[in-house]
């Protein structure tokens, strides 16, 4: 269930609020004369949504990439691929 509560908490209320987004790691929308106007959450759920959000957009990439081409990978390719770019990026780290 989201959690609501009038802007005018924000002020009055700052510590609860802020209690409330990081033990429950959920949003909290702030209304003003009743309507919607902001949503506050912690650093971390912020940084999840963002991440999740990236891994969305990467996975509808190569869902659109695989509809444009017959080309399939194995497993072992893909993961021997992976090995020799993070041996390429260390090489590089290390220099």
């Amino acid at each position: 269930m989201p959690h609501i509560r009038p802007v005018s908490d924000l002020r009055n209320n700052f510590a609860d609020i802020s209690r409330l987004v990081h033990e429950t790691a959920e949003p909290v929308f702030l209304t003003k004369n009743g309507y919607g106007d902001m949503v506050v959450m912690s650093i971390e759920a912020y940084e999840r949504k963002l991440f999740e959000s990236e891994i969305y957009f990467k996975l509808k990439e190569a869902e659109l990439e695989a509809k444009s081409t017959d080309k399939r990978y194995s497993h072992e390719e893909v993961f021997s691929d992976l090995k020799e770019r993070l041996a390429d990026k260390m090489d590089e780290d290390n220099a």
